[in-house]
This record gives structure tokens, C-alpha cells and sequence, in this order.
């Protein structure tokens, strides 16, 4: 398993986004050299965990729960075969591109580390916005990302430091609770019966989707 890419965004001016100034950071393309990472702070007002990363609404994205957005570089093969176009590392708006990682079906709360100083926790899967569909450019990009759910993976800074593409990934800890970043897509979007189920992953699991639970089952029991 490997880091093939460190991907970067700077401000960009679109029609395609509701971010109030028109502004977007999701355009993003592989760094040259090493990237410094570290928790960015609460969403609201910490934006990217990666240095040099533009997060421009920092009313949905950013944060220390969304500090850094993986996706693997299999899913995004399936995607060029399936779209029939080439898709380079970074078109996704991720952080990370990576290799021999299952990104979506990574449990909640496991841990990576890359290269030999970060270590990074997932917390959840992407939901697809209006921005991330006005960057492909695909008619009903929303719905279709939504179906397949290869969501990738939403990451929180636990041990701050430098990465690098090419930098090894070794999972250094994997939970036993099976609730994983596409299970967690699924329960928050398309099938919210599955929302008690995610409690068995605890605090690990990003803020607003712990709290959609907890109001579940309040509501309508385990």
C-alpha cells in the first residue's frame, strides 16, 4: 500500500459553486515535494489539514473531521472505464490518491500511517455537492456517485507531519465494530435505517454524523 500522490488546490473563481465569493479549491493536482499535515481546527473556521490546500467554504468542507479526503486509485480506474475518459490524481478534489488501499471500505476509527511520522483516522465517507459535479462536468454526477458509493474517505489528523507521494501507508490500526466509510455514506444519505448500526464505531465517527444517529435512535429507538 502507497501514497502515489499529495494533491493540492488553490483558490479557483467558478459558476458551479454556491460558496458565496464563487470560489472553489477543489481543482487539485499532485504536489512536487514533501507536504506538511496537521489538524487544521474546528469546521467553521479550520479549513485544510494539508499545507498549501485551498478549502474556500468552510461552511460544509474542512475541519479537523474533514482535515484530508482519500480516494483510491482502483476506484478512480473503474470511473475512466466506466466515464470512458482518463482521470488524473487529484479530479476527485482528494487529498490523497493511493494504491492497494480499500479507501471506501475502510472501517471507522482506523488508523494509517504514511511515510514515517503521520497518522491519519477515518471518519467518514464523501457526499457529492454541487461543486464536485460542476467539476466533472458529468449530467447527474450527484445521483450517480451516490449509487455506486465508492465514496473514498474523510480523514482526521491524529499525529501531525510531512508526506510525500511515493510514501509508504501501513494500517496501523483497524477497528472490530465492520461500520465502514460507505456504510456511513449510505446510513447519512440513502438509507437511514442503518444509522444506529454506526454508534458501535463511538467517537470515532465524525461529529455530525454521531449526532444524526444519537437523534435517530432517540426518535425511533435501536
Amino acid at each position: 500500500m502507497r501514497l502515489l500522490s499529495v494533491n493540492l488546490g488553490s483558490p479557483r473563481r467558478v459558476a458551479y459553486t454556491s460558496q458565496p465569493e464563487g470560489l472553489t479549491g477543489i481543482d487539485k493536482h499532485p504536489a512536487d515535494g514533501p507536504v506538511r499535515v496537521a489538524a487544521p481546527g474546528p469546521r467553521g473556521t479550520g479549513a485544510s489539514g494539508l499545507a498549501g490546500d485551498a478549502v474556500c467554504d468552510t461552511r460544509f468542507h474542512g475541519g479537523d473531521d474533514q482535515a484530508v479526503y482519500a480516494y483510491a486509485r482502483e476506484e478512480l480506474d473503474a470511473w475512466e472505464r466506466e466515464l470512458g475518459r482518463p482521470l488524473a490524481n487529484g479530479v476527485f478534489g482528494e487529498n490523497l490518491t493511493t494504491e492497494g488501499l480499500d479507501v471506501s471500505g475502510a472501517l471507522i476509527g482506523e488508523r494509517w500511517r504514511i511515510g514515517g511520522q503521520v497518522v491519519l483516522e477515518v471518519t467518514s465517507g464523501r457526499i457529492p455537492c454541487q461543486t464536485f459535479q460542476g467539476r466533472l462536468g458529468e449530467r447527474g454526477w450527484v445521483r450517480r456517485f451516490t449509487r455506486k458509493g465508492a465514496t473514498g474517505a474523510y480523514l482526521r489528523v491524529i499525529e501531525p507531519g510531512e508526506i510525500r507521494g511515493g510514501d509508504p501507508i501501513e494500517i496501523v490500526h483497524r477497528p472490530d465494530h465492520g461500520v465502514t466509510a460507505t456504510m456511513q455514506f449510505r446510513a447519512v444519505t440513502t438509507e437511514r435505517e442503518l444509522l444506529p448500526r454506526l454508534l458501535a464505531a463511538g467517537d470515532a465517527l465524525h461529529t455530525d454524523t454521531l449526532g444524526q444517529a444519537r437523534a435517530y435512535v432517540a426518535e425511533h429507538g435501536a
